[in-house]
């Protein structure tokens, strides 16, 4: 395996931690108007994402980060192509930073602000990080040098919008298995009761979307359909088992499933993509690929070095972290 096809693997990697850890956050955020019918489930709701949210998003610095260093090709045609969408999200992010800091400072009408801006931006950014990702192997037009030259209308499609819904979908299914593991009493058994109800309809848009991808794949990047059938048939089965789990009311499997529900998704987006990080549509010459795209050998093989440190450095901190914080968290209501 050469230092290229590391790296891009490695970046499918950290899109696939962001996606496990960020998207119970994301999921928390998304099911608060649902589940918090108090102040005190809301509180247990956030209270469980509020020591973890700020360092599960290092996976996306990183993530951003490996990419400009090691294909610094797709990153700057990949942020210009995709240049509103990223700001929006950004500011999606910031917002919802915001209400995190601010929600606890405030009352009345204030607080409750705050608590419906974390979940329009945990609705809001996980559909466009969807959007924005399976825009890659939808294509985008590029010209011979590599830059994009379309709009950002060009980023929506049929296929793009439906990996942005099963992305929300995925994430709510998550975060309402998360809630479940991490709360007590009435809370919980609310969780529960939400997970139950939405495993089928995730693990039927989830499934649709992967079949989708490796369609895609083989129509507009010339994929052979093998390679990614696998990993989307290993994340259908996941989602199926979530599903399955939820309904059963065990809680810590269906969330260990959603977890690799989503690393199929991103797993099979990226084996669709392989060999190019970039599909260009209509020109396919055009399409940027994973060897064009990567840095000079000596910079890989820094940065690669810099990686084996400080990958396992962050891996070993976090499981610490949640090791840490395990005790579940209770509003004390009584069951309704």
């Amino acid at each position: 395996m050469t230092l290229e096809i590391l790296w891009f693997c490695l970046i499918a990697v950290l899109w696939s931690g962001y996606f496990v850890l960020e998207g119970f956050d994301f999921g928390v955020g998304i099911l608060l108007p649902f589940l918090g019918r108090e102040e005190e489930d809301r509180d247990a709701m956030l209270g469980a994402v509020e020591p973890v949210w700020d360092g599960n998003e290092v996976w996306l610095v990183i993530a951003a980060g490996a990419t400009f260093a090691a294909f610094p090709a797709w990153y700057a045609t990949m942020f210009s192509g995709l240049y509103l969408a990223l700001a929006l999200i950004l500011v999606l992010l910031i917002l919802r930073v915001l209400s995190f800091e601010w929600r606890g400072r405030g009352e009345g009408r204030w607080r409750g602000r705050w608590e419906r801006a974390n979940t329009v931006a945990s609705v809001g950014a996980p559909f466009l990080w969807g959007i924005a990702l399976s825009s890659l192997l939808w294509g985008l037009p590029l010209d011979g040098d590599g830059h994009f030259t379309g709009d950002v209308l060009d980023l929506f499609s049929p296929y793009t919008v439906l990996a942005g819904i099963a992305t929300v979908a995925l994430f709510a299914l998550h975060g309402a298995s998360f809630v479940a593991l991490r709360t007590s009493g009435a809370l919980r058994e609310r969780a529960a009761h939400a997970a139950r109800r939405l495993g089928l309809p995730v693990a039927l848009v989830g499934c649709a979307f992967l079949a989708a991808t490796v369609a895609v794949a083989v129509g507009n990047n010339e994929r052979a359909a093998l390679p990614v059938l696998v990993p989307a048939l290993l994340g259908g089965a996941a989602l199926v088992l979530a599903a399955l789990f939820a309904a059963r009311g065990a809680s810590g499997r269906a969330f260990a499933m959603s977890a690799l529900g989503a690393v199929g998704l991103v797993a099979t987006l990226f084996c669709g993509l392989y060999p190019r990080v970039l599909v260009s549509r209509p020109d396919f010459a055009n399409s940027l690929t994973v060897a064009d795209a990567a840095t000079a050998h000596y910079a890989l093989s820094v940065i690669t070095v810099v990686g084996a440190i400080m990958l396992p450095v962050i891996l070993l901190y976090q499981g610490w972290t949640y090791h840490v914080l395990r005790v579940r968290l209770g509003s004390g209501a009584p069951p309704r």
